[in-house]
């Protein structure tokens, strides 16, 4: 035990020296009578006075001091103690006792259900000790704060902490929302269809039940943050009264390592949302050990939420420990325990009360003696503030009448609370997911549940839940408060107020082309949009989402107009001010411009999109970004957003791989069309000209929106070029629904001859229409151009096909649309786009005829379009090449064709190529 002492208190006096303050060991102290007299003076303030008075005079000092040009160092990190004083603390309005109860049935049940599904021939695992720790931090906002949908302020919006979805399970199930077998479906969600419950909070997977999926790490802060300033968004736009609303996000310390986590957070303080309440459960470990074992978590984060201009609320201590800091006169209890690191406390807590007699209160005379008076028992019993109710409950309360500032609670807790000594504070707690008899037991006496040995005897994975039943006093005091509070939380509903959408004439302007002038896609796009923001009962609903690129969209014609959201107006004097096209902020403002931040763009546009259910609102948001720099950089959040059943449309722009030229390799996008594919909830499109946009665009609507859709959940991501060209008008005979289904045939042949049949999509199809002119001209070969509006959707078909003659054998099996429209289309097919082969290559199994794919596989660079182009080999000659290659296989070309093409059009000299033009920025 002696080596064991030594080392912990080597580790405490280890590199902690960062955790101070700082203020005075940098400064000698000429006088310290006098200063004795200045502390004394405080002392006595505080005492006769209390500490708010106290607070006031410290600040004012500050505040004169700055003025005077004396130095005071910013305070980033105060004590390791409680931010509330014993005397400002709130009083808990609640019965404790009830509450205790139900409190104690719950962590039970949520442990049970966890252990019951690692039963033989099931063990799909879960976790059990995360919500453990964190049940008080839930329970006190579930009895006294959380709002439901029908409260008289519309309610709140809470993000649950992933890993503690047992939790809300359980209460669930207390409130008589879930049943037995409904808690038995845990992670069955097929096997057990009809009573499952999702592993996490998957609103897709349980859509009446959560609301936000938060289980990706990093993804609930930054989303919670934008929910925030979301509802703020709403009020000033004047489409809903937000005011009475408060959003609470529950996140881990270790969790706060997450880019994601923290990287937003001067959002919530730049705009004042004092409508946000982050709670971070701070276990002090991570999934695998100590989030900081040489350091102190709570104090880093502390410090970083105070520097990005947070309120910041620490709940350290229960309140067992107000008499012992009380009678810590000479601070020396303070100093242990700011000195103190993670790791050490971590392990006190997997010890016992002599251990942390010996270990931490020995460490000095003093601070032995505070508990010389005390047992080991009650040592042990010193409870960290997170599992204080009346602690938790006075954070709160101050956290929702803060105004001017977000605020951040955070909270000491142990992982896997009173589960016992197997699970508390253990590094393996997170993997842990079964309980031993003795834990059970254990547990059941630890919460004093009245389940006899025999019960839980006859079945180690049969232990039974409890629920006192709905006439006992407990359980109507619980429903009670939630039905003070507006009802039962979580709780999703996608009902919504009615949208009209626009009328036909709306979508003329992409029907009739540009004249003689050239347009990129992303102009045709743009020219449609502000069309439907003209709409008198449409364009309202609209929320456009600009991560700082709106003057290379050209989208800055909507400046002056629609103006950029900004809850504090624009209070300076414009630069550009005289210009027709001036930069205009407006807390009224339609644009949502979230600056260089791609993550912050996805997390406007998932709480924009999901505004139908959250609010009953609907916002379609419409987010315009380089296309490289969505699926690829922000993938993760478009899947939570997918979850969320996030409608709206993600506009990909200045797309493909050799359309931006002079941005070079990192701007260079010829995959996002395949990382699109991989979500399901996104439908991905690559048109070619604006009127396919408009059909696309009215489609999307139809389907989100219309009356007649079926399969409402859904995220279009449309491809948009900035390179111009002259877009045709929409062909009278234009064949809608192989615009909508993915293919129509857009040029037939023009001669007799050999035939090959050009498939193409986006900027492509130009080059395909140039092709067809030469394989016509200097080769005597037919081609049809077909455009290809979507790879994607046409693969997906394809496949559901297939799927259906699998599983109906000895039917009739259905021709997927792809195959349909293409019968009769005969000779090779060469399929062509700016993007890689893959692309294209998702539909060959469903062609018959023999096909070749063309495509920028591999790394951008900068360079003219046309020189790129012909580098990767997929521009008009090209095509040209590859359709003589395979019509020269069939016989149907002379052989020496190909190679003649070759040299003819200098197919291996970069600068012959001519495919494209310059210019266009958008």
């Amino acid at each position: 035990m002696t080596a064991r002492k030594e080392r912990l208190d080597v580790a405490a006096g280890e590199d902690t020296s960062h955790i101070l303050s700082g203020l005075t060991n940098q400064l000698p102290d000429r006088d310290p009578e006098e200063t004795a007299e200045w502390v004394e003076s405080l002392d006595s303030l505080i005492k006769e006075q209390g500490t708010e008075r106290a607070q006031y005079i410290m600040r004012s000092l500050l505040q004169r001091a700055g003025a005077q040009s004396v130095g005071v160092p910013m305070v980033t990190t105060t004590d390791y103690v409680n931010t509330i004083p014993v005397d400002q603390e709130a009083e808990f309005p609640g019965n404790e006792e009830y509450e205790r109860r139900y409190r104690a049935y719950m962590r039970w049940n949520a442990a049970v259900m966890v252990h019951r599904s690692q039963r033989p021939n099931i063990g799909v695992g879960g976790h059990i000790s995360t919500y453990a720790g964190a049940a008080t931090l839930y329970e006190v906002g579930f009895n006294h704060f959380f709002r439901g949908k029908d409260h008289a302020g519309g309610g709140d919006q809470v993000f649950f902490q992933g890993h503690a979805s047992p939790g809300m399970y359980a209460r669930a199930f207390m409130e008589g929302r879930l049943s037995e077998e409904d808690m038995d479906g845990f992670r069955q969600e097929k096997s057990k269809e009809g009573h499952a419950l999702s592993s996490y909070p998957h609103p897709r997977l349980m859509p009446e039940f959560w609301e936000f999926p938060t289980v990706s790490m990093g993804i609930g802060p930054m989303n919670a943050i934008y929910q925030a300033q979301s509802n703020r968004y709403l009020h000033n736009r004047g489409l809903k009264d937000t005011s009475d609303q408060q959003v609470w996000a529950f996140l881990g310390d270790g969790e706060m390592d997450e880019p994601e986590s923290r990287g937003l957070l001067q959002l919530a303080a730049n705009e004042n949302l004092d409508n946000l309440n982050f709670v971070i459960n701070c276990n002090l470990q991570r999934l695998d050990g100590p989030v900081r074992g040489n350091g102190k978590i709570m104090q880093e984060l502390e410090a970083f939420f105070r520097g990005a201009g947070w309120n910041v609320i620490k709940v350290v201590w229960g309140r067992e420990w107000d008499d012992l800091l009380t009678k810590d006169q000479d601070g020396s209890l303070v100093k242990i325990m700011n000195e103190t690191p993670d790791g050490d406390y971590q392990t006190y807590k997997a010890e016992s009360g002599a251990f942390v007699r010996e270990h931490f209160f020995g460490k000095t005379p003093e601070t032995k003696e505070l508990v010389s008076d005390l047992s080991d028992d009650q040592i042990w019993n010193l409870k960290r503030g997170g599992h204080d109710y009346r602690k938790v409950y006075a954070a709160y309360k101050a956290a929702t009448e803060f105004k001017g500032k977000p605020t951040v609670i955070l909270a000491k807790t142990v992982k896997g609370y009173g589960l016992g000594p197997h699970f508390e504070g253990r590094n393996a707690t997170h993997q842990m997911k079964k309980l031993t008899m003795e834990d059970l037991k254990s547990f059941r006496d630890h919460l004093r549940i009245p389940i006899t040995d025999e019960q839980l005897d006859e079945n180690l994975y049969g232990a039974p839940y409890y629920h006192p039943g709905a006439d006992a006093p407990e359980i109507k005091y619980m429903m009670e408060r939630r039905a003070a509070l507006g009802g039962s939380v979580p709780q999703r509903r996608s009902k919504h107020a009615e949208i009209t959408l626009p009328e036909a004439k709306t979508y003329e302007v992409a029907k009739r082309g540009s004249g003689k002038q050239q347009a990129a896609t992303t102009m045709a796009f743009v020219r449609l949009l502000k069309d439907l923001m003209r709409d008198k009962e449409f364009g309202k609903h609209i929320a456009p989402i600009i991560p700082d690129e709106a003057r290379t969209f050209g989208m800055d014609a909507f400046f002056p107009t629609s103006k950029i959201y900004n809850p504090k107006g624009q209070n300076y004097l414009s630069v550009d001010r005289d210009l027709i096209l001036a930069y205009k902020e407006s807390p009224q403002g339609q644009l949502i411009h979230p600056g260089i931040n791609e993550a912050g763009a996805v997390a406007a546009f998932t709480a924009a999109g999901t505004a139908y259910a959250t609010h009953g609102v609907p916002l379609i948001p419409i987010y315009v970004f380089y296309s490289m720099f969505g699926f690829q950089r922000t993938g993760d959040a478009f899947w939570a957003a997918a979850d969320q059943m996030t409608r709206g449309f993600i506009i990909g722009a200045t797309a493909g791989r050799t359309t931006l030229t002079g941005e070079g390799l990192q701007h260079a996008d010829g995959h996002s069309p395949l990382l699109a594919s991989t979500n399901p909830a996104v439908v991905t499109y690559d048109p070619a000209y604006g009127y396919e946009m408009g059909h696309i665009v009215r489609d999307g609507l139809e389907r989100m929106y219309g009356p007649e859709s079926t399969d409402r959940n859904l995220m279009y991501y449309i491809t948009v070029y900035n390179e111009p060209i002259v877009q045709p008008a929409e062909p009278e005979d234009l064949d809608i629904e192989g615009v909508i289904k993915g293919i129509y045939l857009a040029a037939p042949a023009k001669i007799d001859g050999p035939r090959t049949q050009i498939l193409a999509s986006g900027v492509s199809v130009p080059w395909a229409l140039d092709a067809q002119r030469i394989l016509a001209e200097d080769w005597g070969v037919s081609a049809d151009v077909w455009s290809v509006t979507s790879w994607t959707e046409l693969r997906r078909d394809g496949m559901a096909a297939e799927e259906e003659a699998f599983l109906n054998p000895g039917e009739q099996a259905r021709v997927p649309f792809v195959t349909s429209q293409l019968a009769g289309a005969t000779g090779p097919v060469v399929a062509v786009t700016d993007y890689m082969k893959a692309v294209p290559d998702q539909i060959r199994q469903f062609v018959p005829n023999e096909f070749a794919s063309l495509g920028a596989d591999g790394f951008g660079f900068s360079d003219t379009r046309a020189a790129a182009r012909r580098f990767f080999k997929n521009d008009t000659h090209s095509v040209v090449v590859r359709a003589l290659e395979m019509l020269a296989r069939r016989g149907e070309v002379d052989a020496e064709a190909p190679a003649k093409a070759i040299e003819k059009y200098k197919l291996h000299n970069v600068n012959a190529g001519t495919t494209g033009n310059a210019g266009g920025e958008s």
